[in-house]
């Protein structure tokens, strides 16, 4: 069985990182440098009564990923209630649309943004009337 359990998201300014997405999806931190050897925040994405997973920020060890450059790695999509309410969290805190909303008919909303850090990610609001 192969079931996701974790995520990293590389960032190379720790602090900035850490109040966007806290900001932005109201996650909660846990510094587990110690254990990893170098700057690395646990990720608490929500409550251990609904689904989901937790992660964490790791320091970036090489250069930040260029603009137009192919995805090479995952894209972690974040479930909301309410997309547009999102999006404007997301552009408040410095964060850029990648892929603009768009309907996924009879199913949700859908988009995809860069954080601060240049790292993409997608918002997803289930809605059975998108379309």
């Amino acid at each position: 069985m192969g079931r996701l359990v974790h995520f990293e998201i590389h960032v190379t300014d720790m602090e900035n990182a850490k109040k966007f997405y806290g900001e932005v999806f109201d996650w909660t931190f846990q510094d587990w440098s110690e254990y990893a050897g170098m700057p690395y925040y646990g990720v608490v994405t929500g409550s251990d009564d609904e689904p989901g997973i937790n992660g964490a920020l790791m320091q970036r060890q090489g250069p930040s990923p260029e603009p137009t450059q192919a995805l090479n790695g995952y894209v972690c999509t974040m479930g909301v209630a309410d997309y547009d309410a999102t999006e404007e969290k997301i552009l408040q805190q410095g964060g850029k649309v990648a892929l603009p909303k768009y309907a996924l008919p009879g199913m949700a909303w859908q988009g995809y943004y860069l954080d601060t850090e240049g790292n993409i990610f997608g918002i997803h609001q289930p809605d059975e009337n998108a379309k």
